[in-house]
């Protein structure tokens, strides 16, 4: 099974629609920038657009809809608009979120948790190896902003995902904020969820900012990373070591010179750790 190709060990920005102009126009300094698959499955302007980015970044493809957890069957449709996606582009990598979205043939939008047993994680392996299978590639999967504990879980998280990864050969992308958003919320212990992960399989993290709503962290991204999120970031970088690193910003997305600085302060925290 084919590695993700190699991202450079810098910092990107997810691109949205309102930067596309201005980063085609500018060629600002990135290392890379990640698009979510699922917005480019129909083709036309979007996938023009999104070649022609590719001239000069790296790309990587994040998909938001797989469900790989769900216990419907894979969606073919959705998984042939994949494979069509990455033909197309060649990205350097290509991820998913660990979570399920369907059920009893209704969809829903949302990226949702499940107990982390055994029983699920033999039916969660057996997907990801069917999609690694036909995409020809090996996925990167994310960890995920919760709001609940399942009294059913078996294991942590970070176990469940450190066994997938030995299970299926399937690599890591450790999202910071998640993490945060997590102990904060169910006082999760992220300093032994960072210790958990076979450092070999993490090949790539998220930095982001949230909200706060009725008291809780909301993994909104839609503002700023928070002083305590760089610092589990470090703490992470000291772990685990550089990987390359994306600024996400999805809600009330800001001028590009934002995202820019602020991956230009996640460059800094890679360069720091090359030294």
């Amino acid at each position: 099974m084919e590695m993700p190709a190699a991202l450079p060990c810098t910092a990107g920005i997810g691109l949205r629609a309102p930067h596309y102009r201005e980063v085609l126009r500018d060629n600002p300094d990135l290392g890379w920038v990640e698009v979510h698959s699922e917005n480019f499955f129909d083709g036309g302007a979007p996938l023009h657009t999104l070649l022609k980015v590719r001239e000069n970044y790296p790309v990587s493809l994040h998909g938001v809809g797989m469900g790989l957890a769900s216990t419907d069957p894979l969606d073919e449709e959705h998984l042939s608009s994949l494979r069509n996606l990455v033909d197309a582009v060649q990205p350097a990598a290509v991820s998913e979120h660990l979570c399920w979205n369907a059920a009893g043939g209704a969809v829903i939008n949302d990226l949702l948790p499940f107990p982390y047993t055994q029983a699920f994680l033999s039916h969660v392996a057996i997907r990801v190896e069917e999609v690694q299978e036909k995409l020809g590639r090996r996925l990167l999967l994310e960890n995920l902003s919760s709001y609940l504990f399942f009294a059913r879980s078996e294991m942590s998280e970070g176990e469940f995902l450190a066994e997938l990864s030995r299970r299926t050969g399937c690599v890591i992308l450790f999202d910071v904020n998640n993490l945060y958003v997590n102990a904060r919320n169910l006082g999760v212990d992220a300093k032994a969820y960072i210790r958990t992960l076979p450092v070999d399989a993490v090949l790539e993290y998220h930095l982001a900012g949230h909200s706060i709503a009725d008291g809780m962290l909301v993994d909104t991204h839609s503002s700023r990373v928070c002083a305590e999120v760089w610092a589990l970031y470090e703490f992470a970088l000291q772990h685990i070591g550089p990987r390359p690193t994306l600024i996400e910003w999805d809600n009330d997305i800001p001028e590009l010179g934002v995202l820019l600085d602020e991956a230009a302060r996640a460059r800094q925290y890679v360069e720091d750790r090359h030294a």
